[in-house]
Order: C-alpha cells, then sequence, then structure tokens
C-alpha cells in the first residue's frame, strides 16, 4: 500500500508509543520514544527466543500503561532473516510493525550527537527518530498460499544455484579427463551422452569397447538409439584423447558422486514444481496470466511470489516501484543528468521481469513491435537495454490487469495502443 508522507505522521499522535528495535542474530535492542521524541523509560535488551519475546511485550504493556499510551508503531531496519520470527510474534500480539530504510539510518545517526560512532543501543534511537518523522513504510508479509509460494520459489532458486554448481564442476571434470567428449556430443546433458558418462565415462573405459558394443548398451535405456556413426566418433575420440591418465580411480568416484548429486537436483526441482504449480493455480487470476503467449508457469509464480496478492495494490506503478523500475533524476540547476531506475526494490523480480521479456522480444508479435518502435522512433530513441527496461514496465502493467480483473490475454489492446502512440508521434 503506498502512503505519503503527510499520512504517515498522521498516524503518530499523543497517544503513540514508537518503538525503534535494532535487530541482530541472537540479541536486540530497543528504545521507547513519544510523539515529541522524547525518550520513555530505559533501553532494553532482549533474546531471539519466546521468553526475550515475552519480555519485549511486556515492557512494551508496562510503558502504554505508565504513559497513557493507546497504540504502538514498532519500528526495524530489515536485518536478512532474523526479524521475521519477530515479526510474526508481534502481529499475533496485535503490534504494528513498520521499517526504515537502512541508508536512512546510515545517514541519519550523526543529527542528534554529531558523532560517527555505531552501535546497537544508538541505532535503536536512531530507527525510532525515523519513525517519528514518518520515514518508514509497512511491510507487506505473505500469508496463506503467497507464503507457501515465497518460501517454494525461494527454494527453487537455491537448487537451481545448486544445479548450476554440479554442471559446472562435470564440465570441469571434462574439460580435464575427457575433452574431446564434447566434440561427439553438443550437449552431455543428452540421453546417450549421460548414459556414456554413467557407464563408461573415461577414455580407457571407451576403448575396451568396440563400437557394436556401444551401440548395444545406448540400447537398453534409449529407446531412439543414437546410430553406429556416433559410436565410431566416440571410439576415435577416446583414441586421440588428451585428457588426463593420472588418478583415473578417484576421476571415476568424482564423475559419479556429481552425476548423482545432478539426478537427484533435477528430481527434487520436478517435485517442487508440481507443488508450486498447485499452488498457483489457487490463486485468482493465475489461469488469465498464463494466457499470454511467452509467459510461462515460472514467470507467474515468481511474480506472484515477490508481489502477493494483486487485490492490495491501486496502481501498477507500485509494483513498478517494488522492482526497482521507478526512475530517479540526478539534475542541479542547468544540468540535466542522466535519468536511471533506482533498483531500489526487489531484485529477484527485477530479475525474473527482465529474464521473461528477452525471449517476449524475440517471439511475441507485439513485444517485438513495442521493442522496434522504442529503439527506432524519431523523437528520443531509447537504447536496447532502456527499452528493456520500459517493456518490463509494460509487462507489469499486463499481469497487473490479468491478474487483478482476471481477464484473458487480447494482443489488439496492446496492438492499439502501440498505433495510436505512432499516430500521435505522426501528428
Amino acid at each position: 500500500m503506498k502512503y505519503k508522507q503527510n499520512r504517515k505522521i498522521e498516524q503518530i499522535s499523543e497517544s503513540t508509543l514508537i518503538i525503534g528495535a535494532d535487530i541482530a542474530k541472537h540479541k536486540h535492542f530497543a528504545r521507547a520514544l513519544d510523539f515529541r521524541g522524547i525518550e520513555l523509560g530505559k533501553t532494553i535488551s532482549f533474546s531471539q527466543s519466546q521468553s526475550g519475546f515475552s519480555h519485549l511485550l511486556f515492557w512494551i504493556k508496562s510503558l502504554m500503561k505508565q504513559h497513557s499510551k493507546q497504540q504502538v508503531l514498532f519500528g526495524i531496519e530489515p536485518t536478512g532473516h532474523y526479524w521475521l520470527s519477530l515479526a510474526e510474534f508481534l502481529k499475533k500480539h496485535g503490534v504494528k510493525l513498520v521499517m526504515v530504510n537502512p541508508m536512512h539510518v546510515k545517514k541519519s545517526k550523526e543529527l542528534d550527537d554529531n558523532s560517527p560512532t555505531k552501535n546497537d543501543v544508538k541505532d535503536a534511537r536512531v530507527i525510532a527518530k525515523l519513525i517519528q518523522n514518518g520515514r518508514y513504510s509497512e511491510p507487506q508479509i505473505p500469508e496463506g498460499i503467497y507464503a507457501e509460494l515465497r518460501v517454494g520459489m525461494n527454494l527453487r532458486d537455491r537448487l537451481t544455484q545448486d544445479l548450476a554448481s554440479v554442471q559446472g564442476r562435470i564440465q570441469n571434470w571434462l574439460d580435464r579427463f575427457f575433452p574431446e567428449f564434447l566434440d561427439v556430443f553438443k550437449d552431455w546433458e543428452g540421453k546417450a551422452a549421460l548414459f556414456s558418462l554413467q557407464h563408461f565415462p573415461l577414455p580407457s573405459d571407451v576403448q575396451t569397447m568396440n563400437a557394436e558394443q556401444i551401440v548395444q548398451a545406448w540400447r537398453q535405456e534409449i529407446k531412439r538409439s543414437v546410430g553406429i556413426k556416433k559410436a565410431t566418433q566416440l571410439l576415435e575420440a577416446a583414441k586421440s584423447s588428451i585428457g588426463l591418465t593420472k588418478g583415473l580411480s578417484m576421476a571415476r568416484k568424482e564423475l559419479q558422486l556429481l552425476l548423482q548429486q545432478y539426478l537427484l537436483l533435477h528430481s527434487q526441482i520436478d517435485e517442487l514444481m508440481e507443488q508450486l504449480e498447485e499452488f498457483v493455480h489457487q490463486i485468482p487470476g493465475s489461469a488469465q496470466m498464463l494466457t499470454m503467449p511467452g509467459v510461462g508457469f515460472t514467470t507467474v509464480a515468481g511474480f506472484l511470489s515477490e508481489v502477493g496478492n494483486l487485490q492490495r495494490y491501486e496502481h501498477h506503478r507500485q509494483i513498478q516501484k517494488l522492482a526497482g523500475l521507478n526512475l530517479k533524476e540526478n539534475s542541479s540547476g542547468k544540468r540535466q543528468g542522466r535519468t536511471r531506475i533506482t533498483k531500489r526494490g526487489r531484485p529477484r523480480l527485477r530479475a525474473l521481469l527482465f529474464r521473461c521479456v528477452m525471449p517476449l522480444v524475440a517471439k511475441n508479435p507485439e513485444f517485438k513491435a513495442l521493442h522496434a518502435y522504442f529503439t527506432k522512433r524519431s523523437n528520443n530513441p531509447l537504447h536496447k537495454k532502456q527499452s528493456l527496461i520500459a517493456l518490463c514496465c509494460k509487462l507489469i502493467r499486463i499481469l497487473f490487469v490479468l491478474g487483478r480483473k482476471q481477464i484473458p490475454y487480447d494482443p489488439t489492446k496492446l496492438q492499439g495502443a502501440l498505433q495510436q502512440i505512432q499516430l500521435q508521434e505522426v501528428a
């Protein structure tokens, strides 16, 4: 939800207890202020545990009773994942949680004491002062199916990174022990190539067989078998290989373990994606978002996991800002600086949109036409990457409308919008 500065300040009144907390891994510090910035009570420390959270809640209620406060604004700066448990605890007990930008804390810590000193106790007061001035935001913590989707997509990203690491290590193994292997097979992840790596990976293993035996081995698991020509090429590559010939026993073991990890990660990702697909289909509007050509299940799942419930947004520009795709200007006087995107939002959402737009520009006719227009128009033509960023914003708008209004994709509307822009330019 978008809050302007005045609306944030208006939420703070004489009956508001403002609390700033510095969050760490094991021990946290909290300080309390009133609406004028006068400190109330003493600084407390509490642990990352049920007893520590209970101690914090007792302290809050004691201050509210002592100073006749009716509501609480509890502010933190997001510190990794350590604040999530505290956020859930505070929500259960009706304490409103807000967040301040860590950059604001860093830049305003010298305002009170004119000292660059940094410690947890001081940071807690700086956070509380920022809240007093309305410089905070209200976090949208996903719940229900959106929380499941967020955790699942984060897990998918980690598994994908692990898979890429294992793939790189297998490629490293091939470069050391059988560099000619990829001259025979274009991709070592193909069925015949993968079977060969599992059963006769080293050049010395291949040389113990003839071409007919290699083909017969392939036919055990590969229905559409590779022919005698490919087997002959593999045999010739093995005979002229420059791969290492020392430590072959452990080399076989190394590749065996790497292939086990590779297959396990693939099966885990497939199983996870099946569960995520069930969650996505339960979200209203997801089916309509999937009607857009070039937008697949992974894009929709990632988009919804980062954005959450589309019904809580009033305008697509809020999602654009969440992705860090809103523009910033650097100008002074007559100097007109270069305009760039802020990159202040969620980096995963921004990367997801960019990865989706790349194939859209190549294959989707409407996005291809828009990209051509943005880069070749007579007035203020954009560079290719600038055009891709503009199309990311266009993609946000389309997904927002399809998901929120639950209507299927209509290419004629996008074509009509492009024609109208071109006519306006001509006029």
